[in-house]
Order: C-alpha cells, then structure tokens, then sequence
C-alpha cells in the first residue's frame, strides 16, 4: 500500500480523505459528530493546501475552518438539539444540483495544467516577475507578505471585508439568541 501511495502526486491520498470524510458528514445525523468531522474537513484541507504550497491559504482555513467555525458550531449545538430532525420527502433536486455542479467543475478543470508541471504559464509569468521584482518595487523582504499586502491587496482587502462582515453577522444572531433566552 505504501509503494501505491508514493506513486500518487501528494495531493492525491489528502484528497481522498477529504472525499471520505464528506461522505460521512452526508451520512451522520448526530449534529455533534457531524460538527467534529467539518473540523476534521478543514484540518484535511489545510494540509491539502499546505502540500500545494499554498500555506498562506492552509494557515486560513485551519484558523477560520476547523478553529472559529467548528467553535461556532458547538455554541450553536449548546442552543439547540444534537440530532437533527427526520426528514420524509426525497432529496433528488438537491442530489441532482450536486450532481451537476460538480460535473461543471470537474469539466472545468480538464485544460488546467498538471499538477507540478515545470511548463504551466504560472512559471513563466506570473512567479518570475514577483521574484524580480518585488524587492525594487516594494522593498519587503518577505515575498508572500508582499505579494498579499501590495500586489494583492485589494484581494486580501476583499477577504477581510467578507470576513468582518461574517463575524458581524454571528455576533448580531448570538445577542439576538441571547436577548430571546432571557425574554422567556
């Protein structure tokens, strides 16, 4: 199994794990247990990320994914029930949107270049001309701090508007959740 495993592109055995683990989440109706394996998703994630040299984006998703969201979860389960309740009518619409969705996606990524591929036109773009450039031009010698603060910073600005606007969001349903349980 080991000698398969080594054939595989790193990605690969992460990200049949993440395929496992959502298929259980599909399956549990234990909320508590469903809450624990999203954790568990997004830690899968993160390492997924991290494997692909994106470790800005897996040290997100590990805060924001497994930390502050599995933790809002379980505030949430504290106010409600831990099992969720039973459904009678057939789910088709919705297994069909799945279905379909994930087709397109994986239809569109048909023409993306391989993984680790030396010839992709991200290595002959976009990574020299941040190598070269960036310390005459921004003069931080941290290139991912650089990239995400200056070249990216609208983007990274975006993000953290999407973010603040979600914490608000939580925050005003937990003093509305608060303010009912003390009226009654």
């Amino acid at each position: 199994m080991t000698q398969l495993l080594d054939l595989l592109p790193p990605p690969v055995p992460l990200f049949v794990l993440l395929i496992a683990v959502a298929l259980v989440i599909a399956r549990v109706r234990d909320l508590f247990e469903s809450a624990m394996l999203f954790g568990i998703f997004s830690l899968l994630s993160a390492g997924l990320f991290t494997v692909m040299d994106a470790v800005d984006v897996a040290f997100t998703e590990a805060a924001i994914g497994a930390g502050i969201s599995t933790i809002l979860i379980l505030g949430t389960l504290a106010l409600t029930t831990r099992t969720e309740a039973k459904h009678s009518s057939r789910r088709l619409p919705a297994l069909a949107a799945v279905v379909i969705t994930g087709a397109a996606l994986i239809y569109g990524t048909r023409d993306m270049p391989r993984y680790g591929d030396p010839e992709a036109p991200i290595h002959h773009h976009v990574a020299p001309y941040y190598l070269d450039e960036t310390p005459a031009e921004i003069g931080v010698p941290n290139y991912v701090t650089a990239i995400l603060a200056s070249y990216r910073g609208y983007d990274t600005y975006g993000e953290l508007t999407v973010i603040f606007t979600a914490g608000l969001g939580v925050l005003s349903l937990l003093g509305n959740a608060v303010r009912t349980a003390k009226d009654e």
